[in-house]
């Protein structure tokens, strides 16, 4: 496996990843504004990939609070099915941290509420705590209506 910094040319592989988790997250692969803020990333360097010879393996949106510098975002992680379990997400995390974040700092994820069918389908809440990250305040609802909290790691 390769962890990289995703190309524009990556969009396939992350529509391919969207469609994978529609059902948790709403619709992504039809929406133009999934598609420019890939591109935009990747543009950035802050989106991020992990391969193997068979293709996108996961991908990761990352983003820093311009008001607030020392305050960063995980605004999109998704591991491939065939991946789940295998140290992909924790790379591409361990990854994001290492290119964009400087102690002392914040890092904030939005998943899944407690009662959302996905929290335990998907393991993102067990995943976030074990890298550290803990449970903080309630988010909005996500554009399919379940719930959602913010996950905070704080980094001294």
């Amino acid at each position: 496996m390769t962890v990289r910094l995703a190309r524009p040319a990556d969009l396939p592989g992350f529509l391919a990843l969207a469609a994978e988790v529609e059902h948790w997250f709403g619709p992504m692969v039809a929406e133009p504004g999934f598609h420019r803020a890939v591109v935009r990333s990747a543009d950035r360097g802050l989106a991020t990939v992990a391969e193997d010879d068979r293709g996108l393996l996961g991908g990761l949106l990352f983003g820093t609070d311009r008001a607030r510098p020392a305050r960063h975002h995980l605004h999109w992680l998704v591991v491939a099915g065939r991946a789940r379990g295998t140290g992909v997400g924790r790379e591409l995390v361990t990854d994001a941290l290492r290119r964009h974040v400087r102690a002392p700092a914040v890092v904030e994820v939005v998943t899944f509420g407690a009662d959302h069918p996905g929290a335990v389908a998907s393991g993102a809440r067990v995943f976030y705590e074990r890298l550290g990250f803990t449970q903080a305040e309630a988010a909005d609802p996500g554009p399919e209506g379940g719930s959602r909290q913010v996950y905070r790691l704080d980094l001294a």
